[in-house]
């Protein structure tokens, strides 16, 4: 578990499923990171109960009224496979957008990472229309590599472009010495 000022990141649990499926069924939040809205509460609760199997993703909740507002995951850099590199995605409910929740939670996650886990290298993709991301990306100190073009084929079939950032330990430390 991890703590913010206004955030706690932690393991998903069975009864997140009201609060996790409440934020996956907008029609807004799943597209911009390249999933389907869910339609059932069964859907969110196979998809969670996947998150706590495979404890890479957490959840992220809302210190204020204890909801679980979010989600964040580590993976493994499909990009990267030999680096000791790791990759973070989010999605945030809309509820909770233009607050600065989600670069609270990531530049969490970096430290985390790097002080925590020895991570060299942290990646993290967003696709053109996602703008939001972008700033989330751009806020936490992640360096602009390129774009890998036609690179991701989303849940309705449609193929976008992927907009890669990374940032690197020694980065990260020199952002924190500032």
């Amino acid at each position: 578990m991890l703590e913010t000022e206004r955030l706690i990141l932690r393991a998903w649990k069975l009864e997140d499923l009201d609060d996790f499926f409440e934020y996956a069924k907008d029609p807004d939040v799943g597209p911009n990171a390249g999933w389907k809205p869910h339609k059932t509460k069964e859907e969110s609760l196979r998809i969670l109960e996947n998150f706590i199997e495979k404890d890479e993703v957490w959840a992220i909740v809302n210190k204020e009224n204890g909801k679980a507002i979010g989600s964040i995951g580590m993976h493994e850099d499909e990009k990267r496979k030999d680096a000791n590199a790791k990759m973070i995605g989010y999605v945030l409910s809309k509820d909770y957008w233009g607050h600065g929740l989600m670069t609270e939670a990531a530049n969490k996650v970096l430290e985390y990472l790097f002080n925590g886990k020895n991570i060299e290298l942290v990646s993290c993709y967003h696709y053109p229309f996602n703008i939001r991301s972008k700033r989330v990306i751009e806020k936490c100190g992640f360096k602009f590599e390129g774009i890998l073009r036609h690179a991701s084929k989303i849940f309705n079939g449609e193929v976008y472009d992927d907009y890669c950032y990374s940032i690197t330990r020694d980065e990260y430390m020199e952002m924190k010495d500032i």
